[in-house]
């Protein structure tokens, strides 16, 4: 099984947005009743949503973690906009039910550069399980497994193969 796609990382049996072990960062824990968001070294989540609150959820990512300082957020903004950068760079949001709000959260991005490929395809992991109505799934350790494990090793960087691709494995895990 792959461990990792972009920002989403398996640690011992849970998947994790961002790097648990970075001093001072924070995650996102993704569990069968909804995402938690904790931050290094404190012992209970910050915060936990259950799936059935979202009504759409995304990802952003950064290449670099050097891109989600706030000095790149600015380069960022007066160089057109078209990396992900600054402190919101690496985050999870959506829209909430009862009352209908915003929601986003930041985590800390790993060492390692996230590629291009990844962050493109993760991001349309999330697209797709929002626009089914499935997000539940992504708390299901198997079925993420089995999605990340098919989703990994895609290569195409001409967007509608690769989107094709992305689509096809969706499809055929039941999204």
């Amino acid at each position: 099984m792959t461990a990792y796609l972009g920002p989403l990382e398996l640690v011992g049996d849970r998947w994790i947005i961002g790097d648990p072990k970075r001093e001072g960062g924070s995650c996102l824990v993704l569990t069968a009743e909804g995402m938690e968001h904790h931050e290094s070294g404190a012992p209970e989540p910050l915060a936990v949503v259950p799936w059935s609150k979202f009504v759409e959820l995304s990802i952003r990512a950064t290449y670099q973690a050097w891109h989600a300082t706030r000095t790149m957020g600015v380069l960022g903004a007066l160089g057109g906009g078209h990396l992900e950068t600054g402190r919101s760079g690496c985050s999870v949001g959506g829209l909430l039910r009862h009352p209908y709000e915003p929601w986003s959260v930041n985590y800390t991005h790993h060492e390692r550069a996230y590629t291009g490929i990844h962050v493109h395809v993760v991001q349309s992991l999330f697209r797709r399980t929002s626009e089914a109505r499935v997000l539940h799934r992504l708390g299901d350790p198997e079925w993420l497994g089995e999605a990340v494990t098919r989703l990994a090793p895609l290569s195409s960087w001409w967007a509608p193969s690769l989107n094709r691709r992305v689509r096809e494995i969706m499809e055929d895990l039941g999204t």
